[in-house]
């Protein structure tokens, strides 16, 4: 903000941040899609022994 000629005391700003980050969280996980139980690969390395196979 500094770049854009505004001056924002740190405290300010922590205030903020504790304001409206649970509400951000929230709705972040309102939309949240879910997992499902399945998942597909489809061509892939995978590390065996140690070494990176391609599978």
């Amino acid at each position: 903000m500094e770049e854009r000629g505004v001056d924002v005391d740190h405290s300010t700003l922590n205030r903020w941040v504790v304001k409206y980050a649970p509400l951000l969280e929230k709705q972040f996980r309102a939309r949240k899609r879910a997992i499902g139980a399945s998942w597909r690969l489809d061509e892939t390395y995978v590390k065996v022994k140690g070494c990176w196979k391609y599978h």
